[in-house]
């Protein structure tokens, strides 16, 4: 619990915050948790359909990313509270120890009230875990029904040789081992090649433009990049039917 001390020179005494500030730091490793859990589950939801296994709806890996984004919601809505409350306490200095708990309560409940359900749909994690899973289920020829209809008629070589050509990196025309996506404009790059051009450009002060032909992405950055494992999958799972072919 938060105690009272004052310093040595007799100076006005003020609130000491070690303790809060200890818990607070226990929150945001559980934070790490969250989002090791979100990477699990999104790992097995990919598993499931590579294997083209059908999962019960109820026990989905789709509404355990949900729960585990709602979680990560009202966890930092907390960690947000409690960080506020402390700042303004330090400036305030006040003479009596305040009831920190209930301060952090109605801030909590402040930042409670002004989202909504859906919020949780904004998050990062969530976001990439819905769009692989929407794109390795292309790859195997998974789309939803309104996507199907709409591919009557296409030539499959076509669309299997188009799928190759997302598979060849930018920058090396080679095909990728290690692909991640620009979270900014949707292309992807080797790793590798990417960063290496990134940190090549800043050592010389310049910008590092998106090198997919036609893109006006002209700031790249290490933040940008994330990994796409929906295309790793399918690169790989190309490659194991491609070696089994007879020749």
């Amino acid at each position: 619990m938060p105690g009272r001390s004052s310093s040595s020179s007799g100076s006005t005494g003020f609130i000491s915050f070690s303790g809060v500030e200890s818990a607070l730091s226990s929150l945001k490793t559980f934070q790490s948790c969250i989002s090791s859990g979100m990477d699990t589950v999104s790992s097995v939801a990919l598993d499931l359909v590579e294997t083209q296994t059908e999962v019960s709806s109820e026990y989905s890996m789709d509404k355990a990313m949900v729960e585990f984004a709602i979680m990560d919601r009202d966890l930092n809505h907390y960690v947000k509270a409690v960080q506020s409350t402390i700042n303004h306490e330090k400036e305030e200095r006040p003479e009596k120890i305040p009831d920190l708990k209930l301060l952090v309560e109605k801030k909590f409940l402040a930042l409670q009230n002004k989202s909504s359900d859906m919020d949780f749909q904004n998050n990062e994690k969530f976001v990439q875990f819905k769009q692989q899973l929407k794109e390795l289920k292309k790859q195997y020829g998974l789309q939803a029904d309104r996507e199907v209809e709409g591919t009557e008629g296409v030539d499959e070589d076509m669309i299997v040789t188009q799928s190759q050509t997302n598979f060849i990196c930018p920058i090396t025309q080679l095909e990728m081992k290690k692909p991640v996506k620009n979270k900014v404009c949707g292309h992807t790059y080797e790793e590798e090649a990417i960063v290496r051009m990134i940190e090549s450009k800043h050592k010389r002060k310049k910008k590092a433009c998106c090198p997919k032909i036609g893109c006006s992405h002209t700031d790249i950055r290490m933040s940008d990049l994330i990994q796409d494992e929906a295309l790793k999958r399918a690169i790989e799972s190309h490659n194991k039917k491609k070696y089994r072919q007879p020749e």
